[in-house]
């Protein structure tokens, strides 16, 4: 069974930016494409980024294009997102989640979560 951590959540500034950094323990997550996921309160978890086993492919949401990367590196067993230019309605918690090796943009595809991470941002 994966397990994921996420960290590097906190509280900036419109504008600024945060690196969220995902870890997983148990089975090697290098056969597993990886998601990161937000939920705002009140609201249904969304997808915001995803990543395939080998990094080769990445999917964003359109409110993310160009201001989020996701990256990894399956040696460290690791899986990071880069947020740029971070707004007031990108507040949330952030997840991270895995899927065994298909990429996938929906939620219920995701096999693995971790417990989240709380990004706030102000305005």
């Amino acid at each position: 069974q994966v397990k994921l951590v996420e960290s590097g959540g906190g509280l900036v500034q419109a504008g600024g930016s945060l690196r969220l950094s995902c870890a997983a323990s148990g089975p090697p997550i290098s056969s597993y494409a990886m998601g990161w996921f937000r939920q705002a309160p009140g609201k249904e978890r969304d997808f915001v980024a995803a990543i395939s086993w080998s990094g080769d492919t990445t999917m964003y949401a359109e409110f993310v294009k160009g201001r989020f990367t996701i990256s990894r590196d399956n040696a460290k067993n690791t899986v990071s997102l880069q947020m740029n230019s971070l707004k007031p309605e990108d507040t949330a918690v952030y997840y991270c989640a895995a899927r065994w090796h298909t990429t996938s943009i929906d939620t219920q595809a995701y096999d693995y979560w971790g417990q989240g991470t709380q990004v706030t941002v102000s305005s």
